[in-house]
């Protein structure tokens, strides 16, 4: 063993090495998942709550690939954990390119959590857990060296973090946009070929440069990380983990589960990690602190209130809440990290708060509440982890103001919201939110304790809760699903059926108007026209409709027509056929046909020619499962139609315009594009007539002329840049609306 000093080249050259092999390691463990997410995503209807699941499985495979690391570490000296490694990332290479296995066809059933699970693991199991198990490895062997910088290892966790984040960056923005997933799928294979490569070198520096050993001296060993320690060390990792779930969730919901929307959230989660990390952070702890302090809490008043619409400012306060808490969480696990001895420990310890986090999440959360109350419910225990100002009072009066201050914010509020003021103009909001801001910047003060912060941003949180509790809309029952959270309320005279931020229909309670279609389906609207002008009602009709909803579209059917709905959640099922709620399809249609699971899955079954009509309505909240819409999706559909029967999609979206997509499909394919844009006046909004747009797409003209005619309807926009989507190809980004 050599104890001269490193020559300067050699130094440089090793801690690149050891830096582009941490970057590269972390840079393919990230955008695999975002690209296999993907893959499965149309097994289990484009809903938001698969890529939650998959996040689930890949905290517990970075644990297990944390858990071989330190096992590593304890049995094996670094040559020989280095040559283990090699071997094992050897055998993983004969299982690529990945692919979802034929063998695990997917579940009919509500829930299929541990289906997608067991898929992940067959999959993608052991090479992603060698992967994971890459950071404290290659830190171990860093450490190893004889390198002069061997002493701190932690500096290549901020090379691993930069690796992910670019990744996710990359990954909707560059690589989705231009690679199909089969071409993903291969270029990251020759990524892990160039990695096992690197592996290779860094393992030879490691055996051929180690740290001199010292005879004369026993090195001091390190002390043990108390039981405190650790369970801190998982507190503080598990919150910013469920929180990047309830955030993930909250966004996505509305627009679609798709890369973009899922990487964003993860690559702040990334971010927090490298500046936290860094040796000289770019934020300082004061700065975050405050920050995370007023944005917390405006963002608790915001998820109170459960704005009607997600506009652009709530998705940014979400995330910049979500990257305050997870800041202030991460820096303390930073500042409590423990001697390099105890590195693969430490991270053991912060990937089980991880997996807990997502556990609770995925797992116990839809069966604990029926909405997403793990949410606001980690918001406020991020405030109760954050750290102390000054020496702590234990004294008995303390004890009690922690308990009577955030009460008398409780009820103030709720004495304020019983204030008579005058009901026109402006009087009622700016009374509101005078009241927030008070009782806001009161618990705001609390922040010299967490425990006092955290009840105090508690007490504000119910006390908004209480104020919606009595407002106009009567919730008559809320479910929660796999595939979303669904409530009924009662707003006059009618009852609505809510997901996320968007009604999903409505139905009159009135005898006079119980079969009158409302919402996006009015007679008067685009639906009303192509039952009127497509389809002959003088004949029984076979139509399939792919999304039930509330069953609105039940009461356009005619005595004994063979209807088929495909609906993928049992929830909706019962909401819109049990008769105690939504009565469309029992008084309309109560011998209608309903095919439980993904409707594409099951549409493969049905005869071929055989319907003369196929609606699509599939939507989780505004979101659009994205695989319903592709170019080999219209092909199945097309094969199921008669001969000049014709497929329609409802492609109302705040946030994407997607008529563009099917214009390039119908262009592809040789068919007719059509559409319309509903726009009511204020005085059928007020009947619950709702806005809506519709594309058609038919065999050729002669199909739809009528629509052209006389309907005002006309020919779907193309838009420059925006061609078909297909199974392994589709770009979000570019169907952004502008306004």
């Amino acid at each position: 063993m050599t104890t001269a000093p490193w020559p300067a080249a050699r130094v440089r050259a090793t801690l690149t090495l050891f830096a582009g092999l941490t970057f590269t390691n972390a840079a393919l463990l990230f955008v695999v998942q975002p690209m296999f997410t993907k893959m499965v995503l149309p097994l289990l209807g484009g809903t938001a709550a698969v890529w939650n699941t998959c996040l689930l499985f890949f905290q517990a495979a970075l644990l297990l690939g944390y858990c071989y690391a330190h096992a590593g570490s304890r049995l094996l000296d670094p040559t020989r954990q280095g040559l283990l490694h090699l071997v094992l990332l050897g055998l993983a290479l004969t299982l690529l390119p990945i692919a979802i296995p034929a063998w695990l066809p997917p579940p009919s059933d509500a829930r299929p959590v541990w289906w997608l699970l067991a898929v992940l693991a067959a999959s993608l199991g052991l090479p992603f857990t060698l992967l994971a198990a890459g950071a404290p490895m290659f830190q171990r062997w860093f450490a190893s060296t004889a390198h002069p910088g061997a002493g701190n290892p932690y500096v290549l966790y901020v090379a691993s973090n930069l690796g992910s984040f670019a990744a996710l960056l990359a990954y909707p923005l560059f690589v989705e946009p231009r690679w199909r997933l089969g071409e993903q799928g291969a270029a990251w294979r020759a990524g892990y070929v160039a990695l096992v490569v690197l592996v290779g070198m860094a393992w030879w520096i490691t055996r051929r440069w180690p740290a001199a050993a010292t005879p004369a001296a026993a090195p001091t060993p390190a002390p043990l990380p108390s039981r405190a320690l650790r369970l801190r060390w998982v507190l503080l990792a598990a919150v910013p983990s469920s929180l990047l779930l309830g955030v993930t969730t909250f966004i996505s919901t509305d627009v679609a589960a798709v890369p973009l929307l899922w990487v964003i959230p993860l690559s702040l989660y990334l971010l927090t990690f490298t500046l936290v990390f860094a040796d000289r952070p770019l934020l300082g702890r004061g700065f975050m602190s405050g920050f995370h302090l007023f944005v917390g809490v405006a963002l608790l008043v915001v998820v109170g209130m459960t704005p009607t619409k997600l506009h652009a400012a709530h998705v940014i306060l979400h995330l910049l809440g979500f990257f305050g808490a997870a800041m202030v969480c991460h820096q303390q696990l930073a500042d409590v990290r423990p001697h390099p001895a105890h590195l693969t420990e430490y991270y053991l310890w912060m990937s089980l708060g991880g997996v807990l986090g997502g556990a609770f999440n995925v797992l116990l959360a839809p069966v604990l509440y029926q909405r997403v109350l793990e949410y606001p419910l980690m918001l406020l225990v991020a405030f109760a982890l954050r750290p102390g100002y000054g020496a702590y009072d234990r004294s008995r009066r303390a004890w009690l103001l922690d308990l009577v201050l955030p009460a008398l914010v409780f009820g103030g509020m709720v004495a304020s919201f019983q204030l008579r003021v005058p009901v026109e103009g402006r009087w009622p909001m700016i009374l509101m939110w005078s009241v927030f801001t008070v009782a806001g910047l009161a618990v705001a003060a609390m922040f010299r304790r967490p425990l006092r912060l955290a009840l105090g941003a508690a007490a504000l949180f119910l006390a908004i809760e209480q104020r919606n509790a009595g407002n106009a809309e009567r919730v008559i029952t809320q479910e929660r699903s796999f595939f979303g959270v669904y409530k009924v309320t009662r707003w006059e005279h009618y009852l609505m059926l809510t997901s996320g931020t968007t009604t999903h229909g409505a139905q009159d309670l009135v005898t006079s108007g119980k079969r009158t279609p409302l919402t996006y389906y009015t007679r008067e609207g685009p639906l009303g026209d192509i039952f009127a002008e497509l389809t002959d009602s003088t004949q029984a009709r076979r139509v399939g409709l792919v999304g039930l909803g509330t069953g609105t579209t039940a009461c356009y059917a005619q005595p004994g027509e063979p209807w088929t709905y495909f609906e993928i959640d049992p929830t909706v099922v019962q909401l819109a056929t049990s008769g105690r709620v939504f009565t469309y399809v029992k008084e309309c249609a109560p011998g209608v046909r309903i095919v439980l699971g993904d409707a594409r899955r099951s549409l493969v079954a049905e005869p071929d020619s055989s319907y003369d009509l196929l609606v699509f309505d599939a939507f989780s909240s505004d979101a659009i499962p994205v695989h319903l819409m592709t170019r080999e999706a219209v092909r199945l559909y097309r094969g199921k139609l008669r001969a000049y029967a014709t497929m329609a999609f409802h492609v109302s979206n705040r946030y994407l315009r997607l008529e563009p997509v099917l214009a390039a499909i119908a262009e592809e394919e040789g068919l007719v594009a059509v559409a319309r844009d509903d726009a009511p006046d204020e005085d059928a909004r007020a009947r619950l007539h709702y806005g809506s747009r519709w594309v058609v797409l038919a065999r050729d003209t002669a199909a739809v002329r009528t629509l052209l005619t006389q309907r005002g309807w006309r020919v779907a926009e193309r838009a420059a840049g925006v061609g078909a989507w297909t199974d392994d190809y589709s770009n979000i980004v570019q169907l952004l609306k502008k306004e």
